[in-house]
């Protein structure tokens, strides 16, 4: 098939030269030819076309740029060399239609470019009809407030563990998300648990009115054993101090020095529904490893929510208690793991303690 080549005889000459007028002229008449046939094409022929678009749309004006990239956003048989570069341009208006609807980009395309680029390019990306748990960790991990909120409420998404445990860490931070990943038909009844124990009641509320029927009685039983939980955890009441501390979250104040303070002032409880807000991690599960026999857990929850060495020595002193003072041997050992200590390797450990809570 030569009809690509002999329609523009000088093609050669116009794709070695820089003149941009006349490539944009040829990127135009090739594409409306390839556009025309598409329907009827081999793979030849698309390779054909492939491999003559790849030399001149990339250097055409945006306009020509953006028009071929929506109308190749659609076809089946787009050729996929010219579909890949254009996806990776930095112009969302180029890449956008095509990250958002294009079905010839493989994964492996669309997690390099969502590892690289920008947030428009994430968000266009976020509204595809479905998303891999691999794609959404990538996402939610870099992704905005606005990228994370339509990733959420994507009902094609799918979410790993670790995914759904970042999501409804920054739902403690956003009642639209709150309300996005509440309606989720995949959100487990011990997830949508965790994610309302961040909430106020206002949200709860809304979450309910906001749902299906067939959704609302799960609502209904998390709100339920939430407000219902006055039983101590491990002989302590935290109840008062969830209050607390949510009511400090949600006025955004909820932050490293009001961890410090608490733990300078020997406020077990409210330090460790604080670790429980900020690292999403249970109560029960951050109480029963503090109160352990090792200070592991606490540089390990420490590491993973970027605290300070000065917190985490006061998080140290705070497990031992007022009436116990630990030797400055024990003191360094403990700063000096805590400095080796890679954030990656803490964050593997938390992520196990979340699967094992949800499980």
């Amino acid at each position: 098939m030569v009809v690509a080549s002999s329609l523009i005889p000088e093609l050669d000459e116009i794709v070695r030269g820089s003149n941009q007028k006349r490539r944009t002229e040829a990127a135009r008449r090739i594409a409306e030819l390839f556009f025309s046939g598409a329907a009827n094409f081999r793979p030849d022929h698309i390779d054909l076309f492939d491999g003559v678009l790849l030399d001149l749309v990339p250097h055409a004006e945006l306009a020509v740029r953006a028009d071929v990239a929506e109308r190749l956003s659609v076809l089946r048989n787009a050729p996929r060399r010219l579909v890949g570069q254009l996806a990776r341009e930095d112009e969302v208006a180029i890449a956008g239609p095509l990250l958002r609807r294009s079905p010839v980009i493989d994964e492996a395309a669309l997690i390099d470019i969502a590892r690289g680029k920008g947030q428009g390019h994430l968000l266009a990306m976020s509204e595809r009809m479905t998303l891999s748990a691999d794609l959404t960790d990538i996402i939610v991990h870099r992704g905005d407030r606005e990228v994370v909120r339509r990733a959420a409420g994507n009902a094609g998404a799918q979410f790993s563990q670790a995914g759904y445990s970042e999501l409804i860490k920054r739902a403690s931070h956003d009642s639209v998300l709150t309300l996005t990943v509440g309606q989720r038909e995949d959100l487990s009844a011990s997830r949508l648990k965790d994610l309302l124990t961040g909430s106020d009641d206002a949200v709860r509320r809304r979450l309910l009115d906001m749902a299906e029927p067939g959704r609302q009685e799960a609502i209904r039983q998390a709100i339920s054993e939430i407000s219902d939980a006055v039983a101590p955890v491990g002989g302590r009441n935290f109840v008062p101090a969830q209050r607390a501390i949510l009511a400090l979250h949600h006025a955004g104040d909820l932050n490293e020095a009001a961890l410090l303070g608490f733990a300078k002032s020997h406020k077990y409880e409210e330090a460790i529904v604080a670790l429980s807000v900020m690292s999403a991690v249970k109560i029960a599960t951050l109480d029963r490893l503090i109160s352990g026999d090792r200070y592991d857990p606490i540089l390990i929850v420490g590491k993973t929510i970027g605290l300070q060495w000065a917190t985490v020595r006061a998080l140290i002193l705070l497990r031992l208690g007022p009436s116990r003072i630990p030797s400055p041997a024990d003191i360094e050992s403990a700063r000096l793991n805590f400095m080796r200590l890679m954030p990656s390797t803490a964050e593997r450990v938390v992520g196990f303690w979340q699967a094992r809570q949800s499980a």
